[in-house]
């Protein structure tokens, strides 16, 4: 019985603890687990940030979750330096997942009518991933390219048994994420909070304007990707 006890308890503190890794496009530092509910993981950003070629259609973001039910969005800077959460706007309207691992989806920043995009650009993105515990934060430094194609090597998988749904506005709670006091976070100036729900709603309403009539098409296409794995 306490030896049941002992593996119930430690379930529990895996759960409480669970977090997500960006995997493509390279996120901007190492993955650093206590830096995660801060502004972009704690990396401070830089006008001399290494960028990843991104496509400007045609891409697709992969990452790990360790939630059995997540959330996540998608928000896009144009600024050289992005220093907070007011600095972006909605590129992926936020959606619901079922099922933990390798999780990849496609994206089109040119659909998302956020102004200034275009070959060459140079933006910052934030993930932003809620597994119930709180809400998680990982950034990638991108050059968006027109017509680029992703290597072969790059990898776009989904694990079995994933479902995808879209969130609703009241699904995404209000975010309380400072920055990191951490020797690779950021400054103090990062501390403004993330999108709340409502938040959200608003300054993704540019990107959900021309999505919503290609949502059905986009998570049909993950509905795919999911099915074929």
């Amino acid at each position: 019985m306490r030896s049941a006890t002992l593996v119930f308890l430690s379930g529990l503190v895996a759960a409480a603890s669970a977090h997500f890794q960006l995997q493509f496009p390279v996120p901007r530092g190492p993955f650093v687990e206590k830096n995660e509910p801060t502004f972009c993981d704690g990396y401070a950003p830089s006008a001399n940030a290494n960028r990843t070629e991104f496509p400007l259609d045609g891409g697709f973001i992969s990452l790990n979750s360790e939630h059995p039910i997540w959330t996540l969005g998608v928000e896009l800077s144009t600024l050289q330096v992005a220093t907070s959460f007011q600095n972006f706007s909605g590129a992926v309207p936020f959606f619901q997942v079922t099922g933990a691992g390798a999780f990849c989806f496609p994206v089109d920043f040119a659909a998302s009518n956020i102004t200034g995009l275009q070959d060459g650009t140079n933006v910052t993105i934030q993930l932003i991933f809620d597994g119930g515990d709180g809400e998680l934060f990982q950034c990638a430094d991108l050059t968006l390219k027109s017509g680029l194609t992703l290597s072969n090597t790059t990898s776009c998988q989904n694990s079995t048994g994933q479902t995808v749904v879209t969130a609703t506005s009241a699904s995404f709670p209000t975010s309380s994420a400072t920055s990191g006091s951490s020797s690779n976070s950021s400054s103090s100036s990062n501390s403004s909070s993330a999108p709340s729900a409502s938040q959200t709603t608003t300054t993704s309403s540019a990107a959900l304007a021309v999505s919503m009539s290609a949502a059905a098409g986009i998570f049909a296409f993950a509905g795919v990707l999911l099915a074929a794995f």
